[in-house]
Order: structure tokens, then C-alpha cells, then sequence
């Protein structure tokens, strides 16, 4: 596929006298270029893995009163995920394809995802779509259609309820919040992997999560089947039951009754 360069995807010319007057619900610009704090500025993750496209942007972005950050591979996509606001996520990443980076976040997050790439056929749109993304928008693209898109995407979040911010599965206890858990009222030291990888098997009760999909959900670029099997064991330990996590073999894992 072309790659297509950073200017042909969005104008970050600066401008040859000085800027108008910001459009409403955009920041107000200073004399040297410093956006004015904008009380609406989200905390946007940008993926891509051109670097002068994800510069631009988060340029863009930052000049909007957006805080933002700019990584290149799916893999950091996944362990960042958690501090954002939104993402805007190409396809074409260098480790992993963007639809399975997509799907991993939306199984474990509702942080919204607006798919910003260059591959613009109709069913390419709806494969990103299926795979949770909550926007499409084909490069080359208008910055100010983009910034819309941003603005629709997170109202539109804001009238969803709050997804669940604890877990309860008989004696055992999870506070996503505070990465709290507890057995029996009793308080359970967890790593953060260990909590991560308890808090993957819990969010789906009763289904079975592939140990790849543990890999990329938890570890993010760990491919290492035994990086899987030491944190189960050390899981189960600390829980004071095996029973709390089923081996499915040939499968994977999924949370027990303890």
C-alpha cells in the first residue's frame, strides 16, 4: 500500500499572517503558538505508525487543547489504552493488524475508538465497525471533520452508562477503580499484571479467553506461553483456591466459582 505523507493527510502549515479568530469550541491561539486551556480537552491516544502522520496530528490535537499522545505499534497501544480518553487508531500498525488491536480494547474497555486510516472501501468501514471502533474516517481527511467526529463520538459517550466498576464472583471481589481484591472480605496483594490478567477472566464470566488473546490483553507485545502459566499459578495461590481460574486445555482460561 502507498504511503501517503503527512501534508497530504491534514494541513499543519502555519498560517502566513496572523490566525482568525478560533472557531466556536475551539481554543483560542496565542501569538507563539500556545493553545489557551481547553476545559473540554480530552485525553487522546493517537496509533499510528507514520510517524510524520502521528506527529502531525498530535500537533493538531495539542494546538486544539487536547492532551496527546502519539505511539506506533499495536502492542503500546494496549498497555496505554487504560489513561485515554479516545483513540484514534490506524490499521496498518507494524505488529499487530488494527482490527485485532481494536477488538482487544473493546473486550476490555469502553474507551472510544475512532479507526482513522487509509484503507477506505465500504468493507473495510464495516470490518472496523464490527470490531467496536465507534467512528470510521478515511485518510486523507479534513482536520475540522475529524475534530466533529471527536466531539460527536465522546457525546455520545457521555450519555452511556458507566461501565461496571466492580466485580463480584461469590466470595471474591474485584474494585476496577482501586485495583482492589478481596476473598472473603479478606484483601488480596496483587501485581499488576496479576490483577490485569484476574480482572481479563472476570469480566467474562463463563467464557474461555485464548491464551494469545491473554498475551495481547494483558502482556501487549509478551508472546511467551509461559509468561501465561506463571501468572495463573501465582493467581491461584494468592486466591488460596486453583479452582478460582479453569485451565481449558488446548483453549485457555476462565474465572471459577473459587
Amino acid at each position: 500500500m502507498t504511503q501517503t505523507s503527512a501534508p497530504a493527510l491534514l494541513d499543519t502549515r502555519p498560517p502566513a499572517q496572523a490566525p482568525p479568530p478560533a472557531p466556536r469550541g475551539e481554543p483560542e491561539v496565542s501569538g507563539h503558538g500556545t493553545p489557551v486551556p481547553n476545559p473540554s480537552g480530552r485525553r487522546i491516544l493517537v496509533v499510528d505508525a507514520d510517524p510524520g502522520c502521528a506527529d502531525a496530528l498530535v500537533t493538531q490535537l495539542r494546538r486544539h487543547g487536547h492532551e496527546s499522545l502519539g505511539v506506533k505499534r499495536g502492542a503500546a497501544a494496549l498497555r496505554a489504552h487504560e489513561d485515554a480518553d479516545l483513540i484514534l487508531l490506524d490499521l496498518e500498525l507494524p505488529d499487530l493488524d488494527g482490527l485485532e488491536v481494536c477488538r482487544a480494547i473493546r473486550a476490555v474497555s469502553r474507551v472510544p475508538v475512532i479507526i482513522v486510516t487509509a484503507r477506505a472501501s465500504e468493507l473495510d468501514c464495516v470490518l472496523g465497525l464490527q470490531a467496536g471502533a465507534d467512528d470510521y474516517v478515511a485518510k486523507p481527511y479534513g482536520l475540522r471533520e475529524l475534530m466533529a467526529r471527536i466531539e460527536a463520538v465522546m457525546r455520545r459517550v457521555q450519555w452511556q452508562p458507566a461501565a461496571a466498576h466492580t466485580i463480584h464472583r461469590g466470595r471474591l471481589h474485584i474494585d476496577v477503580g482501586s485495583r482492589e481484591v478481596l476473598v472473603d472480605g479478606e484483601e488480596v496483594a496483587l501485581t499488576r499484571k496479576e490483577f490485569d490478567l484476574l480482572r481479563l477472566l472476570a469480566s467474562h464470566p463463563d467464557t474461555v479467553i485464548s491464551r494469545k488473546q491473554l498475551l495481547q490483553q494483558v502482556w501487549g507485545d509478551s508472546w511467551s506461553r509461559r509468561t501465561v502459566d506463571t501468572h495463573v499459578s501465582s493467581l491461584r495461590g494468592k486466591l488460596g483456591d486453583s479452582s478460582w481460574i479453569v485451565t481449558v486445555r488446548g483453549v485457555g482460561f476462565m474465572l471459577g466459582n473459587g
